[in-house]
């Protein structure tokens, strides 16, 4: 069991959270147990009440509502869609088009934090509405999947104006361990593009490094242990090779969502010129396990492809 999370003493603030999904909700609960007073919003309603009955606060029925009188409003939807969607007001399904999103409800100079992992260029695009409005906001996408989550152990990067961003970093170390500004509106989401890249060539890597010496007939527990003390160790190594080698996928972030986040990468790349064989490459290996009926297995189930 995990030992209780810590909190760093800070001011209470009216606070709203917008996406209660399987990082929404825990990340709002820490908000919540470090003493802020927070109003969430989902699509599904069930699961706003499921969230106000395990740590109070309230819900709300819309973006905008939940964030009228909130200092600060967080996200973490889908997609880019889902995104402008909860800011902006389309396709709520409430009829009430812009009046429903959270840009709607928020008072001059209140701070949107979005933490989905989407494109920089919709972040720069709401940063600019934001800006026109007389509000701020901050890209800020987070690494860490769902038990840094839980264990509110995230690393955040973040883009948009100095001010903003720390004003808004005290509250998001409720559920972070790092939380970084990388630079102007898009940086953030752009750091998480790099993470990505990097994750993918390291499973695909780790993947056939087990197969390989699983072919080989070699005790592999015993060899992850061996070379994890060298120059081969890595996060995923420590985390996810031991899980691997016994076919164990149902560690957190599914392999739908890393399509999705690998597709935001590879739009860009085509943007900005930068090659990436290799992320193309996994892309298509991800495609392949879900056409196997993995999209809801973690990223580490690479190695099916392999067996």
């Amino acid at each position: 069991m995990n030992s209780p999370r810590s909190y760093e003493p800070t001011p209470s603030r009216r606070v709203a959270f917008l996406g209660l999904g399987v990082m929404g909700y825990p990340m709002a609960g820490h908000l919540a147990r470090a003493g802020h007073q927070v109003t969430v919003y989902n699509r599904s309603a069930a699961k706003a009440e499921a969230w106000v009955a395990e740590y109070g606060g309230r819900r709300a029925a819309t973006p905008a509502a939940a964030a009228t009188g909130a200092e600060f409003v967080f996200a973490c939807v889908g997609n880019d869609d889902d995104l402008r969607s909860v800011v902006l007001g389309d396709n709520l399904g409430s009829g009430a088009g812009g009046a429903a999103g959270a840009f709607a409800g928020m008072a001059q100079g209140a701070v949107f934090v979005d933490h989905t992992t989407a494109s920089a260029a919709v972040a720069r695009e709401l940063d600019a509405t934001a800006r026109e409005r007389g509000l701020h906001f901050v890209d800020a996408p987070v690494s860490g999947g769902q038990a840094g989550a839980v264990n509110g152990a995230l690393t955040v990067m973040c883009g948009g104006d100095a001010a903003p961003f720390e004003a808004m970093k005290p509250l998001a170390l409720a559920f972070a361990k790092a939380v970084t500004r990388i630079g102007d509106s898009g940086a953030g989401q752009l750091a998480k593009m790099v993470n990505q890249i990097a994750i993918a060539g390291l499973v695909q890597g780790l993947s056939e490094a087990i197969a390989f010496g699983q072919h080989a007939g070699l005790d592999m527990p015993l060899v992850l242990d061996v070379i994890g003390k060298g120059a081969a160790q890595s996060w995923q190594m420590d985390n996810r090779g031991k899980t691997m080698v016994e076919g164990k996928f149902d560690f957190g972030f599914a392999v739908d969502w890393m399509r999705k986040d690998l597709g935001l990468v590879l739009d860009e790349a085509r943007r900005n010129g930068a090659k990436l064989p290799v992320t193309a490459l996994v892309d298509q290996f991800y495609a392949d396990i879900q056409a196997m009926g993995g999209r809801r297995w973690d990223t580490s189930s690479l190695i099916r492809r392999l067996r």
